[in-house]
């Protein structure tokens, strides 16, 4: 009897051992690769909650981080976040899938302005869909603004960052710039009459030399401490992305601190950037990865995405859902006088980029 026992035990254990690894081999997962402060609190777990998919979730805060990733090869990374003109760049690579579109049926919920814009880096949107877009313009701490230009003072100009002595002003109240030539060189370009999207090196040097000006006034380049830093007073200006700004003006209001903060998009107009959902060509997980996009791209998702984030979405259907305060931005979501002025960047020739990139070491380093 005690012998039948052991086996009938040792049978079971078998048996639960074996379920569970067949649990586990039938977990179903999806390695997701993102911008750094991206996506709402709770979207991803709703996501697994209904799903059963698991979501590996890594961040980066700079293109150039997420390109060389691709570039390798093998990343890991069954859905990624480019934005538009890196886009195009790694397409021409074949980094990307050809998206199956039957596979994604909440396309129909998008933006025909958003996608028509986009289709100029994708053609045919044929290898990704926007996740959001935004712009890159001026914050600012408010309280500070005003006791170094007086009560009445706006931010209307590029002026107040490429002019050397107005931003010398904001020096000792602490001034960041993103860490991206892709950003702040065509808005030195654009300030100087010339074309944002200029592959003249003698314009480029033109430009460099402009954020070289003014370079010994800004305490830091990097592309997401800056949020942070704005929101709790630590800097007062900042040239960075219309969302992770209205992210810190919430994050002020919320603590309660004293910090007002304020974003403008200068009257000389401002680069509008498209961030997408795409799929490595290597990726693992490619069904799993369809369906975290669908579940992006539903209504009420885009919508809770945008409330949080306070940036515009593609998604046409999500906009009766987004918060009105978020919607009803200017800012956020720009009139058609303000779209007019704004300007996309396309992809450079190989040349052209190494030109821009030794011309950003210099800017930064000052040599």
């Amino acid at each position: 009897m005690a012998a039948r026992s052991v086996v009938r035990w040792l049978a079971g254990l078998a048996a639960v051992v074996i379920g569970a690894t067949a649990a586990q081999a039938q977990q179903r997962i999806v390695h997701f690769y993102n911008w750094s402060n991206y996506v709402a609190p709770g979207v991803l777990d709703d996501f697994t909650k209904e799903t059963g998919i698991k979501v590996v979730y890594d961040t980066f805060d700079a293109n150039e981080t997420l390109e060389t990733r691709l570039l390798a090869g093998k990343s890991g990374y069954d859905l990624v976040v480019p934005s538009a003109y890196f886009l195009q760049r790694q397409i021409g690579a074949k980094i990307f899938q050809t998206l199956d579109k039957s596979k994604l049926p909440n396309l129909v919920n998008m933006w025909p302005e958003v996608t028509r814009r986009l289709a100029v880096y994708d053609p045919y949107n044929a290898h990704a869909v926007n996740y959001m877009w935004g712009t890159t313009g001026i914050g600012y701490n408010v309280k500070a603004l005003q006791k170094i230009l007086g009560a009445d003072a706006q931010v209307t100009s590029w002026s107040l960052v490429f002019d050397p002595a107005s931003l010398a002003k904001f020096k000792d109240c602490g001034v960041q710039m993103l860490d991206s030539a892709d950003d702040i060189l065509p808005a030195a370009l654009n300030y100087l009459g010339l074309d944002p999207n200029s592959t003249k090196q003698g314009d480029l040097e033109k430009a460099a030399a402009l954020v070289g000006q003014v370079r010994s006034s800004v305490r830091k380049f990097h592309s997401s401490e800056y949020l942070n830093a704005l929101a709790t007073g630590e800097i007062c200006l900042v040239v960075g992305w219309s969302g992770d700004i209205k992210q810190a003006q919430k994050r002020a209001a919320e603590a309660n601190n004293g910090v007002e903060i304020g974003y403008a998009i200068p009257k000389e107009g401002a680069q509008m950037f498209f961030d997408n959902l795409a799929i490595p060509a290597d990726a693992k997980n490619v069904s799993e990865a369809y369906a975290l996009i669908d579940y992006l791209l539903r209504p009420d998702v885009a919508a809770k995405n945008s409330s949080f984030l306070s940036y515009a979405n593609g998604n046409l259907a999500s906009q009766k859902l987004i918060d009105p305060k978020v919607f009803n931005d200017k800012t956020v979501y720009p009139d058609e006088a303000t779209m007019s002025r704004l300007y996309i960047i396309t992809a450079r020739d190989p040349a052209t980029q190494r030109i821009i990139n030794r011309l950003w070491t210099r800017v930064k380093t000052g040599r």
